[in-house]
């Protein structure tokens, strides 16, 4: 028989979530590292891989536990979205690491520096917004945090353009190379969207409940 828990509302969401958001900080740092100290590759993309795993249990526990529960702190649907959307952050930072490797990149470009310094400032505005989600008057200063991070984001668009700009203008860049480095740039800067995309979810939360 399922039990459901009717009252009060269920809080550890909230726990879970900032242990989310604390798991994606530690990958977002290795990543960063990664590209500025460029070498054990192979064992940094594996311990990316082993972070994304820890992800997917956090975002598994996060989802049976709303199916377990009757009463939610937040609407189910946005606890779904917020956990979906943090999984995928996840997922890209992963596909970055997992990608530089597999492809045998041998050295990192500044763009591909900057844009995962850019990745780990949005991971640190996330996880320093998740413990005052639980607070109403926080609210008006994770609204702030959220317009940070969709700078953060537009920031990432104008570096990614330029080192697309770039790849196409080194002459001597071999065709293959330019496919590498347009797949590992896509997988930075969609990581930052996706931290957009989380921004976005906690925005509408904050304004539902404000």
């Amino acid at each position: 028989m399922v039990k459901f828990s009717l009252t009060p509302k269920d809080m550890g969401f909230y726990d879970l979530f900032e242990q989310d958001t604390s798991n994606l900080v530690v990958a977002a740092e290795k990543l960063v590292d990664l590209f500025d100290n460029y070498e054990d590759v192979e064992v940094k993309a594996k311990q990316l891989k082993d972070l994304e795993h820890r992800g997917d249990i956090i975002t598994h526990e996060i989802i049976q536990r709303l199916h377990r529960t009757f009463v939610t702190p937040i609407d189910r649907e946005d606890i779904n979205l917020l956990a979906h959307s943090l999984d995928d952050v996840m997922d890209f930072i992963e596909a970055a690491g997992r990608t530089a490797h597999l492809y045998r990149i041998t050295q990192p470009t500044e763009r591909a520096r900057e844009l995962a310094r850019i990745v780990v400032k949005a991971a640190y505005k996330l996880n320093e917004v998740m413990p005052r989600l639980r607070h109403r008057d926080q609210f008006p200063w994770i609204l702030k945090q959220c317009v940070a991070i969709n700078t953060l984001e537009n920031e990432a668009d104008d570096v990614q353009h330029a080192a697309l700009a770039e790849l196409f203008e080194v002459c001597h860049m071999d065709a293959c190379e330019v496919i590498k480095w347009r797949e590992i740039y896509e997988h930075l800067e969609t990581a930052t969207d996706r931290t957009e995309d989380v921004a976005n979810v906690l925005e509408g939360i904050v304004l539902k409940h404000a």
